[in-house]
């Protein structure tokens, strides 16, 4: 227990001596984050233990004390589909897709002797070449690390590592100062914009808070990440929780809040536990609780898991869910930071923004911004999903252009594939095409193409893809996550999925197209929350950006040959047997004909399963 800010900031400088130690001996970092796990790092974290303990290593390096771990876990690096990681300091030799059987030849190779096993160091798609460390992969090259910094070196479930990386010296520093006008102004000034998917001004919500009247402030952390394909917060609250955990806390000093919440969906079960964990740990050592330090502040946080609805990622849902209550949007005003959580001013944040605010108190305003473009400071983590060479997490300074991602950090698309669209800011985000390869990344500029940044996800589309099927995908999500509370978004997205439905299966008409763009702009001016306004972009940028493939639709076309309504099973009679095995097993009775003869699909019965295809042995069924 640390009772005083003295003691406290000896204690980390402690940590940060160990911490050097460590990296300049031999420790092992093994990810244990969501992609990594599903693919088994637990069993080569846990086989890496045994052998350590079963030869009791003793290497020519600096020695740590017998009793010290040597193997550590680690969170996300980003290239979750390579995993499991593992890293080898002092060498930095960065391994992937390690499996248990491997850590005998790590152990044998790199611990007793120094050297990388050739064959588990990671292949860098761009190069085609082994790389020995994280660093000189291009994919790691060209971003920014900066929420992310220490990648692959920093150790996930630990607090002394947080604080030997210099972590809570920015509470603590807050704490001495004890000035929170001087906090919001550095925030302010900063230019810090909500990491969310709205990106407003952060320390112009922090000064609303601060300034309501109130006899209980909250401050409530959204970890509420429901996007298809988005996982940063995630990865964030894995890999680094102590840094949201740091920056709630100089929140709740900052606008005088007692209590905080972190909503995480339950979806998360590996976040759950290492920011479960990392309150433990805070609160052991006196970081939470009463008198924290012996300042007189006090303050208390605990975590409320969601059950997976999107909507609460929206800010009045999330804190009726928190309150027990069904979740559902209210009407705004009042806006959360005057009366949110039991009629109490309540500060609400998103993952990522918090873990920059302790960066910003080290930096200082004016270094952070030497990050970014001058109306969106700093860098943003996206997740980058699609036919590209690389995917997976990813952080780059805002202005970083979508051509810059696409082809320099995930070295372009795979195979045969061309590009052909983005998908940016989730479900409720809009398609860009290659016109746009060139816009900076930015609130502004994302803004003025009919775009948003969001929470952060970018989907790469090749031309393979139907952009009515997308539309059609995504708002297929959003309509079954609207919570029903107002008309326009309850039963205008299910008229407008109809509508989609119809172009997919070839009854699409230009009486249609006309009424799904008035469809989709009533439904964005008319609904009551974000999701609803939000929810009808895939269709409004498709329809603006590919306008000529719901056309191609009317007149009978599915120019990326997705869409199996038009597509026709015909039976090549030059290669047809008679054999009847794929009317056998058609399962429409769509096919006839006699044995030792041609056989026939009838098209108005097929239902273009392809079940045929699969069971003809001379290939004799064509899809035109």
């Amino acid at each position: 227990m640390l009772r005083s800010m003295d003691e406290a900031i000896r204690y980390i400088e402690e940590k940060k001596i160990e911490r050097k130690k460590k990296l300049e001996d031999l420790n092992i970092y093994v990810c244990v984050g969501t992609g990594c796990a599903a693919k088994g790092s637990i069993k080569v974290y846990e086989e890496l233990r045994r052998i350590f303990k079963e030869n009791n290593v003793k290497a020519n390096l600096q020695k740590l004390e017998e009793k010290e771990e040597r193997v550590r876990k680690t969170g996300c690096c980003g290239r979750c589909s390579s995993g499991p990681w593992v890293i080898v300091m002092p060498y930095g030799y960065f391994y992937s897709e390690v499996k248990p059987e491997d850590v005998k030849e790590i152990y044998e190779e790199t611990i007793l002797k120094g050297r990388p096993v050739e064959r588990l160091l990671f292949t860098d798609p761009a190069t085609g070449e082994r790389v020995e460390r994280l660093e000189d992969a291009k994919f790691y090259k060209v971003q920014s690390f900066y929420i992310m910094e220490d990648i692959g070196k920093c150790e996930c479930d630990s607090i002394d590592d947080y604080m030997g990386r210099g972590g809570y010296l920015s509470f603590i520093k807050v704490l001495k100062e004890g000035n929170p006008d001087n906090v919001i102004k550095t925030i302010k000034d900063s230019g810090l914009r909500g990491r969310g998917g709205a990106g407003f001004p952060t320390g112009v919500k922090w000064e609303i808070t601060k300034n309501s009247r109130g006899d209980k402030k909250f401050v409530v952390c959204n970890g509420d990440e429901g996007d298809p394909g988005a996982f940063m917060n995630r990865t964030l609250l894995e890999r680094d929780p102590h840094a949201v955990l740091e920056g709630m806390l100089i929140a709740a000093y900052t606008i005088g809040a007692q209590k905080g919440y972190a909503y995480i969906r339950a979806e998360y079960p590996v976040a759950v536990e290492m920011f479960r964990k990392a309150i433990e740990d805070a609160k052991r050592l006196g970081l939470i609780g009463e008198n924290i330090l012996g300042t007189g502040f006090s303050f208390d946080i605990e975590i409320k898991e969601g059950a997976g609805a999107f909507v609460c990622g929206e800010e009045t849902a999330l804190l009726a869910s928190i309150e027990g209550k069904r979740g559902v949007p209210r009407p705004r005003p009042p806006y959360p930071a005057q009366a949110g959580l039991w009629g109490y001013p309540t500060l609400i944040n998103n993952v990522e923004t918090y873990a920059n605010v302790p960066k910003i108190i080290r930096d200082g305003a004016e270094n952070y911004r030497k990050r970014g473009v001058p109306n969106s400071p700093g860098t943003k983590m996206f997740s980058v999903t699609g036919p590209v060479k690389l995917t997976g997490i990813i952080e780059v300074e805002f202005g970083t252009t979508l051509r810059q991602i696409v082809y320099e950090i995930c070295g372009g698309l795979t195979g045969d594939n061309e590009f052909k669209a983005v998908q940016i800011g989730g479900p409720s985000g809009a398609c860009l095409s290659e016109a746009f390869l060139d816009l900076p990344l930015d609130y502004d500029s994302l803004k003025s193409a009919g775009a948003m940044v969001g929470s952060g996800g970018i989907v790469v589309l090749s031309k393979k893809a139907c952009m009515v099927e997308v539309a059609r995908f995504f708002l297929d999500f959003t309509k079954r996550e609207s919570c029903g509370k107002c008309i326009p978004c309850r039963e205008g997205l299910m008229q407008a999925y109809r509508i989609l439905e119809r172009f997919t299966q070839g009854k699409g008409t230009y009486e249609d197209l006309e009424n799904l763009e008035f469809l989709a702009g009533l439904i964005k001016t008319a609904s009551a929350c974000g999701l609803g306004q939000t929810a009808p972009n895939p269709i409004l940028s498709t329809l603006r950006l590919f306008r000529d493939e719901y056309i191609a639709h009317i007149e009978g076309i599915c120019p990326s040959g997705m869409c199996t309504a038009f597509k026709r099973y015909v039976i090549n009679p030059e290669l047809c047997k008679g054999c009847g095995l794929c009317a056998r097993f058609c399962p429409q009775n769509a096919i006839s004909g006699e044995r030792g003869k041609p056989y026939v699909i009838d098209q108005e019965k097929c239902a273009k399963c392809g079940v045929c295809v699969e069971k003809c042995k001379f290939k004799a069924i064509e899809i035109r």
